[in-house]
């Protein structure tokens, strides 16, 4: 593997001072991208200092420099963690071969639709969040947004460089369409509809980053399982700047449990919404939608493409090697749940497992995020409020696969279309819901050390600095 080379125009690994034709490209998206960033990135801020890491190197410790750096200066670079000596396919037909270092023809287009799809995540949630700086809760807060957003272009170019190097006139062409689709654009839209979803408010920030930022930990986690060597070890430097996203939706999400239990403790008996935080059924309602539109993203239970994508060695299961089977699962089954004969309740069936991973993948998702509901039910419970949170059932609100015309509520009851109709605002958020968020929001907390009312400190700072430190300084 190449020196990491910060001296060149795009910083990288992957020997890109010796390949001048890669290099060219690359330096010629380069302009288009950063059009892209001043006119979907983050509004009002593209001329202010912020505090954040630039990768600098993969070694597992002291990758990271941070500086205050403006934004469309920022340093996105082409990283990939080092290889792995005799590393072999580690699933499918090919389990045990060596595995790729060029695209074999045979899997090109399957290769190609996967690195696109995922590429296209990567700038739709910055678009989505643009623009969250005009209200964010304190500059700690404000810096975590821009920290997200300047490493989610990152991830984009990790995936044009995949695109540019290894596919051709194919690549370049879906390279420049990355920058063309705009997240929630009738006309271009980009393509996972959990990527067209406006978020509106910081509540919707933290929810984003706890839920749909994990999906994408699972979906790295996966395709570092790849037998295309570079897309795996592109994908596991990615899950290392990844942790820090799902950090930020994870803590800030608790910081605002802890906040409305610290004043719920103090005032029992009243209103939440009369003392300036977010309510639980709020924040519930919230969850629910959040959780429900991010199952969506792992696709339908049966997947083909999915079932393909294993065989062929391009795509495995998260944590692979810890798997105790044959790696092939030509015989394997796994148990699904689905709507039952004449949709009156639910039944579990024992499915082929090579065609539900993408349902095996959904439920280690799942696992994960029930550590958080469990983290804000204590905090709650200590406080002494009587209220406990909830993940809805996995059929509720879902739009693909085999829950996508059944009507539940979040605990799984069946009702008809029309009651869901009349009930939906029960369970997730309506405009009224929205727009008291937005109403504790009304402008940015600009003053270091300063923290909105309806959400608490977190416990240290950034890098060893103080929670108080002037993370963003302001043109």
């Amino acid at each position: 593997m190449a020196s990491v080379d910060l001296n060149q125009r795009i910083p990288n690994n992957v020997g890109l001072g010796d390949d001048r034709r890669l290099r060219r490209a690359l330096e010629a998206w380069q302009p288009a991208y950063v059009e892209w960033w001043k006119e979907a990135g983050p509004v009002g801020l593209q001329t202010s200092d912020v505090y954040l890491r630039t990768a600098i190197d993969v070694d597992t410790s002291g990758w990271a420099h941070y500086d205050y750096v403006k934004m469309p200066d920022y340093r996105w670079g082409i990283f990939l963690a080092a290889p792995t000596a005799d590393r072999v396919i580690g699933f499918g037909d090919r389990a045990g071969e060596p595995v790729w270092q060029e695209v074999p023809g045979e899997h090109r287009g399957a290769l190609r639709r996967i690195i696109t799809v995922q590429g296209d995540t990567e700038p739709a949630s910055v678009e989505q969040q643009r623009h969250l700086g005009a209200t964010c809760p304190s500059l700690y807060d404000l810096r975590a947004l821009l920290q997200v957003n300047v490493e989610e272009g990152r991830h984009l170019w990790a995936m044009v460089y995949l695109l540019h190097a290894y596919f051709g006139r194919d690549g370049r062409d879906e390279a420049d369409a990355l920058l063309e689709r705009r997240s929630g654009d009738a006309d271009r839209p980009r393509i996972l509809g959990a990527f067209n979803e406006a978020t509106s408010d910081w509540l919707a920030f933290f929810m984003f980053t706890y839920f749909t930022d994990r999906d994408g930990k699972f979906q790295l986690a996966a395709l570092q399982e790849s037998g295309f060597d570079p897309l795996a070890r592109t994908c596991r430097f990615m899950l290392k700047e990844e942790s820090y996203h799902m950090y930020v939706g994870e803590s800030g999400l608790t910081r605002i449990v802890q906040r409305t239990a610290d004043v719920l403790r103090e005032s029992p008996d009243a209103d939440p919404r009369s003392l300036g935080i977010i309510d639980p059924e709020t924040f519930q309602k919230y969850l629910n939608f959040h959780y429900s539109v991010t199952l969506d993203l792992f696709g339908a239970e049966v997947s083909t493409n999915s079932a393909n994508w294993y065989s062929m060695g391009l795509k495995g299961r998260y944590r692979e090697g810890r798997i105790d089977d044959d790696h092939r699962l030509d015989s394997s089954t796994y148990s699904m749940l689905r709507p039952a004969e004449g949709r009156t309740g639910f039944e579990t069936e024992e499915a082929p497992a090579l065609n539900v991973l993408n349902e095996r993948l959904r439920d280690d998702f799942i696992a994960d995020v029930e550590v958080g509901v469990r983290k804000w039910n204590r905090i709650l419970r200590e406080a002494g409020v009587d209220v406990e949170l909830r993940l809805p059932h996995r059929a509720f609100n879902r739009r693909i696969g085999v829950f996508r015309d059944v009507h539940v509520t979040p605990e799984g009851e069946g009702i008809a279309e029309e009651e869901w109709r009349r009930r939906e605002g029960e369970w997730l958020p309506t405009a009224r819901d929205r727009g008291y968020v937005a109403s504790l929001m009304p402008k940015a907390v600009r003053e270091p050390g300063r923290f909105a009312s309806w959400i608490a400190p977190p416990e240290r700072g950034v890098d060893r600095n103080p929670v108080a430190f002037e993370y963003v300084r302001f043109a």
